[in-house]
């Protein structure tokens, strides 16, 4: 192995890329990865409201109590998602910050 080829095969790729590209590549990533915590909260939605309707099957007395805490909760969940999507469109719009 040529240790001299490695080093300036290294050398030139890392002379290629300025600081700006690389914090515009890293900003772009964050954002995908950012984005992918919307998907928690929806899948958090639907077992919610399932458990709430099985609920609801088991106990109609209990119908209105748990329409309660299922929207709450379903809110809750919601506000969650909005923040990911909040910071994925930050990080993707403003790489380079304010």
């Amino acid at each position: 192995m040529d240790h001299q080829l490695i080093a300036q095969a290294t050398g030139a790729a890392a002379s290629g890329i300025d600081a700006k590209t690389l914090i515009m590549a890293a900003s772009r990533i964050g954002a995908g990865v950012a984005a992918i915590g919307v998907f928690g909260p929806g899948i958090g939605i639907g077992i919610a409201a399932a458990r709430a309707l099985e609920g609801m099957a088991r106990q109609p007395e209990m119908e209105k109590k748990l329409m309660a805490n299922a929207i709450t909760l379903a809110a809750l969940m919601e506000a969650l998602g909005l923040f990911a999507f909040a910071v994925a469109m930050l990080l993707f719009l403003f790489p380079m910050g304010f």
